[in-house]
């Protein structure tokens, strides 16, 4: 994968974090600020090398609060902006995740989660920061996150995220862990022009820079054009309560239209911004519900267990932020059961719970880091065929 030009169509071997880097360039990232902490360094190491190539601008900070920062700043010069760490690094920028929410600022955070609490078990796979990556930050708001479960997923998802981020004038998040983002496996980059036609890029100022208003939004319309800092638009940014100006506020009503604002524009367009997948839905009783590295162990599982004439199905979550309560409730509320497994002990199967009541649903945690192989997914089908949920 030596230059960008050479990359037209073409087949790559490589692992979870260097397609995170190939989906980024292609999605027009050319600024990109980090530090290095296990299990997402290659994204950084990767990116100090392919962002000269393309005339792009790579900085290792001092911290990764100032890494989000700098890529909140390079946002707001016009350039898609990207940053990647790992929990330790996302507590570390999560009150700069919540100034770019409230600025508006698009850009990508590639959250490669690690085993914890603190420092925890670098070296090993974990989903033990689902919540981290929704409740992060303070204060009323909405937040994106898609979850690969493959490289050509990091690859594709990157695109996505980028697009999302551009389209809503939002930070999202790409989430993954330790054993996607290290594991090697086969990745098709689709010809340059392809890639093209799928780029989104964020809506930009249609009046001269005197009628501009930084945040100004038409009745009904929930995500401001963007102008560029030293272009001649009036920008002021600031992550206090602000008019459609960008100036402070305090007003009771103009803070709450903002924040009303600010959340609507991600729950009024969840249709376009939720992705999953189903696997045997239709005729199944049993449905095992998983994301990243448990998907690859259940889909095995599941198609073992109907080769066994076990009715069992699959979904497949992409995008866990915003949590895609009603997709759950429309189809799997009428199930048997629902087992959901996890590399953590039990964090997103409680709003998946909720949300598929009254079928019952059964846990299967695992904090330690290691992957459930598909046989013992395959038992916990068959334990639940033959005996229900546990209580």
């Amino acid at each position: 994968m030596s230059n960008h030009n050479s990359m037209d169509s073409k087949v790559f071997f490589v692992q979870g974090n260097f397609a995170v880097v190939e989906g980024a360039i292609f999605s027009g990232m050319r600024f990109f600020a980090g530090y290095p902490i296990t299990p997402s360094s290659e994204i950084l190491e990767r990116l100090s090398y392919r962002l000269p190539q393309v005339g792009g601008y790579f900085l290792q900070m001092e911290d990764e609060i100032a890494s989000i920062m700098a890529a909140i700043g390079a946002s707001f010069t016009g350039y898609k902006s990207m940053t990647a760490t790992s929990g330790p690094g996302i507590s570390l920028m999560s009150e700069s995740i919540g100034y770019a929410i409230m600025t508006e600022a698009p850009l990508v955070l590639v959250h490669v989660m690690r085993g914890g609490p603190s420092t925890g078990a670098p070296t090993v796979g974990s989903q033990g920061d689902i919540m981290q990556v929704r409740w992060g930050t303070h204060g009323d708001h909405e937040y994106i996150a898609l979850y690969p479960t493959s490289v050509q997923e990091m690859f594709d998802l990157t695109i996505e995220a980028f697009n999302l981020a551009e389209k809503y004038r939002t930070p999202v998040s790409l989430v993954s862990e330790e054993l996607i983002a290290h594991m090697r496996e086969k990745l098709i980059i689709p010809p340059r022009d392809e890639i093209k036609k799928r780029i989104i890029n964020r809506k930009r100022p249609k009046v001269p820079p005197e009628e501009y208003f930084m945040y100004e939004v038409k009745e009904n319309e929930y995500i401001p054009p963007m102008a560029f800092i030293g272009e001649g638009y009036h920008v002021h940014i600031t992550g206090l309560s602000h008019d459609k100006s960008g100036f402070p506020t305090m007003d009771p009503e103009e803070y709450d239209a903002l924040v009303r604002r600010l959340c609507d524009k991600i729950r009024r367009n969840k249709k376009d911004i939720v992705k999953y997948t189903e696997y045997f839905l239709d005729d199944s009783d049993i449905v095992v519900v998983a994301y990243g590295s448990p998907f690859r162990s259940s889909i095995h599982a599941v198609k073992d267990a109907r080769k066994e004439g076990i009715k069992v199905g699959l979904l497949k979550l992409t995008t866990i932020w915003p949590f895609p309560e009603e997709v759950l409730r429309d189809k799997l509320s009428d199930k048997k059961a629902i087992i959901v497994p996890e590399l953590n002990y039990v964090q997103l199967g409680r709003e998946i719970k909720s949300a598929v009541y009254p079928a019952p649903t059964q846990f299967f945690p695992r904090p330690n880091g290691a992957l459930h192989k598909p046989d013992e997914i395959l038992s916990m089908i068959k334990k639940v065929y033959r005996n229900g949920v546990e209580s």
